[in-house]
């Protein structure tokens, strides 16, 4: 394999790695071509040592490179305490419906990120909660109602694109419904398309429209899209609905290939090279470097023989660097602006969307 070919598909790859610090294999995956990293719990420790941490990769890396993180508000977020602002389920911002709010909540998370030195956030969460048994969506939605998701949802991305973080709505075509967890195995949704248009794709279709920067996939199976793979794997569904139907030309982002949904089911290989063909530009592999480097090796092998379209590669290409032109951010110092005075009148401004009530009360204490 060519050393030019090897770098044009790992490219196509965001990793995560196990610790505080850069590794020899996560170093190597650097100079390679990938696109980029997401840090979790694992990678963080204080906001002084996390941004010690993403300057020193994005110096290492010596060009642009992309840093992300789940940090959604809620039991979801990376980033925890002192001096960041603590922020309510998602839930609990969509039971006050108030636009304004939740755009300020997505740029205060935009200052904090940037901050340290993320440049896109996987946020927000555009599942419907229609299900009160589903065991990992929940209160990460906004509402059980599809409009509001839409409404609130689009407000979160814009606030976190106005303040410089790339937003991801997440999980296309929709997890909220669901009665399993797709880190622990596959789940299915039988919905018919007029149940799906109704309610799971109407967030969705708001966030394409609205032109925001990204959308992740779910691996979940959709009886009336593809009932054979889930749909980070089906071309129906990310190409016929998503790009076609909905027209969203922004950068789509698998989830975890390591999720028991893709991994216990289906090999690693398959799945990046059915994802590629179906219209993922970015696989997220987030724990094993064995894995990671099957992943692109895989990819490599299906271009060379012709499985996988050069042109499907150059236009993940395409939306990729226009995402970075966009949202990267060089090895900045910026920890500073934890606290200044722009900081502070960010989260003033969510207490004061409370009208009065202790913004304690709904955790979203001003640090």
């Amino acid at each position: 394999m060519s050393n030019a070919l090897y770098r044009d598909c790992a490219r196509l790859f965001m990793v995560g790695f196990p610790g505080p610090r850069i590794d020899d294999d996560f170093a190597a995956l650097m100079k390679d071509g990938i696109y980029g990293a997401i840090l979790f719990k694992r990678n963080v420790g204080t906001a002084q040592e996390t941004a010690a941490l993403c300057r020193d990769i994005k110096t290492r890396a010596g060009r642009p490179f992309i840093l992300s993180v789940d940090q959604e508000g809620g039991r979801v977020a990376r980033l925890r305490g002192e001096p960041y602002t603590a922020l309510p389920p998602m839930r609990e911002l969509g039971q006050r419906g108030d636009v304004a709010l939740v755009e300020r909540v997505g740029r205060l998370l935009a200052h904090e990120l940037r901050a340290i030195g993320f440049d896109w956030d996987f946020a927000p969460v555009l599942d419907v909660d229609t299900n009160p048994t589903n065991p990992v969506i929940g209160d990460r939605s906004f509402s059980r109602d599809p409009d509001e998701v839409a409404r609130l949802g689009v407000a979160l991305g814009r606030g976190l694109e106005a303040g410089g973080v790339a937003s991801c709505g997440k999980h296309f075509p929709g997890h909220g419904d669901t009665t399993t967890d797709s880190h622990l195995t596959l789940p299915r949704l039988p919905h018919d398309m007029e149940r799906l248009r109704r309610v799971e794709l109407v967030p969705f279709r708001a966030f394409a429209q609205a032109g925001l920067a990204s959308l992740m996939t779910a691996h979940v199976l959709f009886d009336a899209l593809d009932p054979k793979v889930p749909a980070t794997m089906s071309h129906r569904v990310l190409d016929g609905v998503l790009r076609k139907e909905m027209g969203f030309d922004g950068v789509l982002v698998s989830d975890d290939l390591e999720m028991k949904a893709i991994a216990a089911h289906y090999s690693v290989e398959e799945a990046t090279v059915q994802g590629t063909i179906a219209g993922v530009d970015l696989f997220l592999v987030c724990h094993q470097v064995d894995v990671q480097r099957r992943c692109i090796e895989a990819l490599v092998r299906a271009v060379e023989s012709g499985r996988v379209p050069r042109a499907r590669i150059e236009e993940a290409h395409r939306r990729l660097a226009r995402l970075e032109a966009r949202f990267a951010h060089g090895p900045e110092d910026r920890l500073a602006t934890l606290g200044d005075a722009e900081h502070r009148s960010l989260a003033e401004g969510l207490a004061s969307g409370f009208n009065g009530k202790d913004p304690t009360e709904v955790m979203l204490a001003s640090r």
